[in-house]
């Protein structure tokens, strides 16, 4: 019997999954028990890398008992061993790994967790791996309907780039957020958006797009939309400057205007009287 020594159980659950001339069947039920056990004791041990070892075996286990979401949180706990032995590869295909089983078992939202999860894991060390993750999670819960689940997602995201100081990698993120929000009705998201995206653009701006039709465009819709001139605000969504833009940029703007316009006008003017509150952070 193996007792209460993780490395019995080991050696112990590997022979019954051994195939021979007297055993013709794999006892994966009982073996994965034992990985099971053996892992979380190595686990308490700190035996990193052998617990990494015993959590892949039993989730290899679950796999073969039909049980995805159970060999998915081992996975998961391998993964979390591989990041105390800093094996930031191995943190990414476990993480990998793990969000495919929930998927296979009908759950995108720990699927999606699984990946940030690592993405967290990997921001100092690997950020653009990091990245793809988050993009990664954010497209299983969009595809699943889920797109108000992906707000912190997205910052996570954009944080990292900005700690890169890759703001014109950041705002497409900030504008895939705006878009997200504007779906969930998620005003005071989509408010936040547009100031992230005017401070990434003043990180970003060079003479030759000071000097562009792009740029005059973006300032007179925005003055378009102080003076409350909806007519102007049409003619400039038909602009040739708009037409260049991508095809989701595009069906975009011929939407506007939207919002009661003129009540922002009012907004505008109001504001331009009042003092900047520097302690009002919403």
């Amino acid at each position: 019997m193996a007792g209460s020594d993780p490395h019995k159980m080991i050696a112990q659950a590997d022979n019954l999954t051994t195939l021979s001339s007297t055993r013709w069947t794999a006892d994966w039920s009982s073996a994965t028990s034992l990985y099971e056990q053996a892992a979380n004791r190595f686990r308490v041990a700190k035996d990193y890398e052998r617990s990494k070892a015993a959590y892949e075996k039993a989730s290899k286990g679950q796999e073969m008992l039909a049980s995805p979401w159970d060999a998915a949180k081992h996975m998961e706990s391998a993964a979390n061993m591989a990041k105390e032995l800093r094996n930031w590869r191995e943190v990414v295909s476990f993480s990998r790994r793990a969000s495919e089983l929930y998927i296979e078992c009908g759950r995108p939202q720990p699927a999606s967790d699984a990946l940030a999860k690592g993405a967290r894991a990997l921001e100092e060390i690997m950020p653009e791996e990091a990245i793809q993750l988050y993009t990664d999670a954010i497209t299983i819960l969009e595809e699943d309907g889920g797109g108000q689940m992906t707000f912190d997602l997205y910052r996570s995201a954009t944080a990292v780039y900005i700690k890169l100081e890759k703001y014109s990698d950041a705002a497409p993120l900030q504008l895939k957020l705006g878009l997200a929000a504007s779906k969930c009705n998620a005003t005071n998201s989509q408010c936040k958006v547009r100031i992230d995206l005017i401070l990434h653009s003043a990180f970003e701006l060079i003479d030759a797009f000071c000097k562009s039709d792009q740029n005059r465009c973006a300032s007179n819709l925005l003055a378009a939309y102080s003076d409350g001139d909806i007519e102007e605000i049409k003619r400039i969504a038909q602009s040739s400057s708009i037409s260049n833009l991508d095809h989701s940029m595009i069906r975009l703007a011929r939407k506007l205007p939207t919002g009661d316009v003129s009540a922002l006008k009012g907004n505008t003017a109001r504001q331009e009287d009042q003092p900047l509150d520097e302690n009002d952070l919403t």
